[in-house]
């Protein structure tokens, strides 16, 4: 019989959270510290990127851990069938996405290392970002009706949001790549507020074996 584990959802959540906050933490750290940078028309790329790229690989790699905390929440928990395991299959795949860009230097900008692979990353990263959230929504709306809404809702967002990214002007590209990454934090931070709404219920419910 399933039993969830409280200590176990705790945890994870808090990782789900420190997540978030280390990718909106790191690319402020990173774009404070690297000269001539404009967080409006340069973009996250572009501070992966530089000479001072570990900065922002460590605020990514933060914010994959916390994605991959997510994907072992919701295995664990396995709130809605085939459409939840999807979903849960989805984030843990953008955790590995996200890992993949920070580890490889691979922007379109004729720099050695390989053929060019990150535009084929966001097109993934897209595509994710909307279809996990709407998977798992369905099987949040008996005991978690609120934060369904909250993720239908950023994922509308993002669907209408996420294509203009691809003939945004340079000028202010930097920006709305932004608030597309507060959008996909928003989402994990949702997850994790759950995860620990569950854990915190469950901890009061059962009783903690050792």
């Amino acid at each position: 019989m399933h039993r969830e584990r409280p200590e176990l959802l705790l945890v994870l959540a808090a990782l789900a959270l420190l997540g978030c906050a280390a990718l909106i933490g790191g690319t402020l750290i990173a774009q404070a510290l690297v000269p001539r940078y404009d967080w409006v028309s340069d973009t996250i790329s572009d501070l992966a990127a530089g000479r001072s790229k570990i900065y922002m690989d460590i605020a990514l790699y933060g914010y994959a851990a916390g994605l991959f905390a997510v994907a072992l929440a919701a295995a664990h928990l396995q709130l809605g069938g085939m459409r939840w395991s999807f979903g849960t299959l989805a984030i843990a795949v953008l955790a590995g996405l996200v890992i993949v860009v920070a580890a490889r230097d691979d922007y379109g900008d004729n720099a050695s290392g390989g053929p060019v692979i990150h535009i084929y990353l966001v097109y993934a990263l897209g595509a994710l970002f909307l279809l996990a959230p709407l998977a798992m929504a369905h099987g949040l709306r008996r005991d978690h009706p609120r934060a369904r809404r909250v993720l239908l809702v950023l994922a509308a967002l993002w669907a209408v949001a996420a294509p203009f990214f691809f003939v945004m002007p340079t000028g202010i590209d930097g920006l709305y790549e932004r608030l597309l990454g507060l959008v996909a934090g928003a989402m994990t931070a949702t997850f994790g507020i759950v995860f620990a709404h569950r854990g915190w219920q469950a901890r009061t419910v059962q009783p903690v074996q050792r």
